[in-house]
């Protein structure tokens, strides 16, 4: 907030633009309605109902302050609409992580990621940890491990290891552990491009993300959620994402299931089609329109009286 403060205090935008459920979305958002900024927030109206999720209270909070709310699926239309948000305040206008996806998509094919690790499409799995309730307790990641362990005797797994998870394994003595898995491969973080490359040609995706539920949705690989819920359950409902939780036998019977061929199918949201800035921008444009009338209407009321 102190660092962006004086950012908006010299340009004195119309509109600040925020996205998603970090701090830095809240923050920015505060920082814009006080200084009487109109904010438009894109990926609203996501829900988890995990209040134990820093995210959640980021999402309602931001959600609360904002003028225009941009959501990715009509989930999250309900979920405003039930916390009695609705109307001209919010459009749905798809999902713009899909956009990226699109545009950087075609990339992958230039990157030797899969060679370089000696892997073949769909014969292996992608793992993904990074959230505090996996990686900072000690039997909670222990039990991750455990369910790797047995699904790594099976199928090569690939794990780009954020620095928070690599570390806590460190503090926690479990990296011996780690070394014994034979068929498990730690990378350090990997480029856009080339994670997009394992994913799109992995058996399936073992991961506690909200953004790779969505990517796997649209690459149709199963994605199996090591979390207890999800704020994306177009992913499950429509889509390739099954939650499985964090019980070692749930995770690799799940496993084992796509292993043996059984894998989740599904199909792709409405508005995941690549085109979702475009409708953003026309939202924007759409209300600054709006409130530009009404503010010139209440000067002119004013001068009237």
């Amino acid at each position: 907030m102190l660092a962006f403060e004086p950012v908006v205090l010299a340009e004195r935008p119309d509109w600040v633009v925020v996205v998603g459920d970090v701090n830095s979305t809240i923050a920015c958002a505060l920082v814009a309605v006080k200084l009487g900024i109109h904010v438009a927030h894109v990926e609203a109206g996501l829900r988890s109902r995990d209040w134990s999720m820093p995210e959640e209270i980021n999402r309602v909070l931001t959600d609360s302050i904002s003028s225009l709310l941009l959501t990715p699926s009509k989930d999250a239309n309900a979920n405003l609409q039930a916390e009695g948000i609705s109307g001209e305040r919010v459009s749905f206008v798809g999902n713009v992580m899909i956009d990226s996806l699109h545009r950087f998509d075609h990339y992958t094919a230039q990157t030797n990621a899969l060679d370089e690790a000696g892997l073949r499409a769909r014969q292996y799995g992608l793992v993904t940890l990074h959230r505090p309730s996996n990686v900072d307790d000690p039997d909670q990641l222990g039990s991750l491990l455990n369910a790797f362990d047995k699904i790594q005797e099976e199928i090569p797994l690939v794990f780009p290891v954020h620095p928070r998870t690599r570390k806590m394994m460190n503090d926690f003595g479990l990296m011996q552990r780690v070394d014994r898995m034979r068929q498990l491969r730690l990378l350090d973080p990997i480029g856009y491009k080339d994670f997009l490359q394992f994913e799109r040609h992995a058996l399936m995706v073992l991961t506690d993300s909200g953004g790779i539920q969505e990517e796997t949705t649209v690459f149709q690989v199963p994605c199996l959620t090591l979390r207890a819920n999800t704020e994306r359950p177009v992913t499950v409902e429509h889509g390739t994402n099954t939650v499985v939780g964090t019980d070692e036998h749930a995770i690799v019977c799940e496993a084992r299931n796509v292993i043996a061929g059984r894998g989740k199918t599904g199909r792709i949201p409405e508005g995941w089609d690549g085109h979702a800035a475009s409708r953003i921008v026309n939202a924007i444009r759409g209300m600054s329109k709006e409130t530009s009338a009404l503010a010139e209407l209440s000067s002119t009321g004013a001068n009237g009286r």
